[in-house]
């Protein structure tokens, strides 16, 4: 089987290592332009262009999809099969037409659900306590082809974003290759999705890191769950933006305060109340400061108990 492999982030690595490591023939590796980062916009790789140098396969970064150019350096490769994994670009009717086998892609959710480019992130925010990995057959569409296999995964109540997001790249590799061996031997099947169950799981903004502390301390902590490693969660404390880590629910609150209303200060951590309780703060970073306890924080500075976090 020849497979052209197509994706980005570090989530993506597993799968295709997994591909060349069971001694599938990988054509090219098709992945974002290089993007500036940090203070200095120094050009970075991604995780999928790092790991198809170190093994020595071609590397394709095209700017643009929609190209003549780009269809015919992928039709030249004659691929039986495309792999597509947290690619990020949606590819042409055209384009899923050159390999035979068609195009697999692998999402990070129990499709129709959270159907997007940040599933694992809304599953967390919606608190839920199922979520998995689906192969699908690509079609023009925004995660709407067919299902051919999936394998759920079981979300604690604590699991962070970054536990999740490791457990889930492992597994979509093993569900990909097991979706390969299928079509293979003949075994695989096609379920057509749901579209009336569907739901979207749209692009992570910094605005919705912002903390609306009128919901529920739940609702809080999911978000920051989701949320923790990137952009992280902030609010506002005296019109200075503070983000704020270590979270976990707390079943102090006082009645009548208005939610945000910083009820407790102490190096234990901070207290704020929310619609139905309170959330505890563990550590804290306004802008241009550097990230501390709040038992560090409060050695040299002072927060007032009775301000409120907006």
């Amino acid at each position: 089987m020849k497979i052209v492999f197509m994706g980005t982030p570090e989530f993506a690595v597993p799968s295709l290592k997994s591909l060349f490591e069971k001694g599938y023939e990988i054509l090219a590796v098709i992945t974002q332009p290089d993007k500036p980062k940090g203070r200095g916009e120094k050009l970075c790789i991604s995780p999928i262009k790092k790991y198809a140098l170190e093994n020595k396969i071609k590397v394709l970064q095209p700017e643009k999809i929609r190209t003549e150019g780009f269809f015919n350096e992928l039709a030249v490769l004659k691929p039986d099969l495309f792999v597509t994994c947290a690619f990020g670009r949606i590819l042409t009717e055209r384009i899923l037409g050159i390999p035979p086998c068609g195009c697999i892609n692998v999402h990070a959710s129990l499709l129709p659900k959270f159907r997007g480019p940040a599933p694992i992130r809304w599953a967390l925010i919606r608190d839920e306590m199922i979520t998995g990995i689906t192969t699908m057959l690509t079609d023009i569409g925004m995660d709407t082809g067919d299902i051919l296999l999936s394998k759920k995964v079981v979300i604690s109540d604590d699991m962070m974003y970054g536990q999740l997001h490791d457990i889930m790249a492992e597994l979509g590799a093993k569900v990909l290759i097991e979706t390969i061996e299928r079509i293979e031997n003949g075994t695989i099947t096609r379920t057509r999705q749901d579209n009336d169950e569907s739901t979207y799981a749209p692009a992570i903004t910094k605005e919705l890191a912002h903390i609306d502390w009128n919901q529920t301390s739940q609702d809080i902590f999911n978000l920051y769950r989701a949320l923790d490693t990137c952009p992280g969660v902030y609010s506002y404390y005296m019109g200075k933006r503070l983000k704020v880590f270590g979270l976990s629910i707390n079943s102090q609150c006082i009645k009548n305060k208005v939610p945000g209303t910083i009820i407790d200060v102490s190096k234990e951590g901070m207290l704020v109340e929310t619609k139905n309780g309170s959330i505890k703060i563990n550590e804290l970073q306004f802008d241009s400061g550097k990230r501390m306890t709040v038992e560090s924080y409060i050695c040299g500075h002072s927060i007032a108990v009775g301000e409120i976090l907006n």
